[in-house]
């Protein structure tokens, strides 16, 4: 009969992923995962595998907690352009993204992902590339939908601006890492919608 396990898989993730976020892939060894995670060497192998493997999980458990925020955010939302704010503005909210009480680092952990492994980790630049897909597949869908209640001008290219503002989106989560001045991260927000306005 197996073992039960003696952890929460979930908190014990989340715990990994912050490690993870905080520090890098290659700067994180395992006994600091060991340490922070409090689970003992085998039993993170034996549940998550190696290090890489547990990396993809912290990934991959990310790209859950995104979705679920974005749908939650976006629940509310009564046009295009309100909808695009949003996902623009959760990228400068410190913690907005999580129901957890837990404060997570700043910025973003796909970008990280994508600065520090793109030539490294194919599986992991894939993942990125994914949740960046999902999320500019989500523009256009919002700025086509505008267009169709006539809310946007039919002249824009909706298939241009989805790439336009997902570069936006991840310029942002750059940015929030070294700007502290919210006014000038708000204002980055307003000029990038007014190309909505035309």
């Amino acid at each position: 009969m197996a073992r039960k396990k003696e952890f929460d898989e979930d908190a014990a993730l989340l715990k990994a992923m912050r490690l993870f976020w905080e520090q890098g892939y290659e700067k994180t060894s395992m006994q600091e995962l060991v340490s922070h995670m409090g689970v003992h060497k085998g039993s993170i192998y034996d549940t998550f595998g190696d290090k890489q493997s547990l990396y993809i999980k912290t990934l991959k458990r990310y790209s859950e907690m995104l979705e679920q925020a974005y749908k939650r955010r976006m629940a509310d939302t009564r046009s295009a352009k309100e909808a695009i704010r949003v996902l623009l503005e959760m990228a400068i909210q410190r913690n907005s993204l999580y129901e957890q009480q837990e404060e997570f680092p700043v910025g973003c952990f796909l970008v990280n992902t994508a600065v520090e492994l793109a030539k490294h980790d194919s599986e992991a630049i894939d993942l990125v590339h994914l949740r960046w897909t999902y999320t500019q597949q989500i523009i256009y869908d919002l700025i086509v939908e505008g267009q169709q209640s006539g809310e946007l001008s039919k002249a824009l290219n909706a298939e241009a601006l989805s790439y336009y503002f997902i570069n936006a989106l991840i310029g942002l989560r750059v940015m929030v890492k070294t700007i502290s001045d919210r006014k000038k991260l708000q204002e980055i927000i307003e000029m990038n919608l007014s190309v909505l306005d035309c």
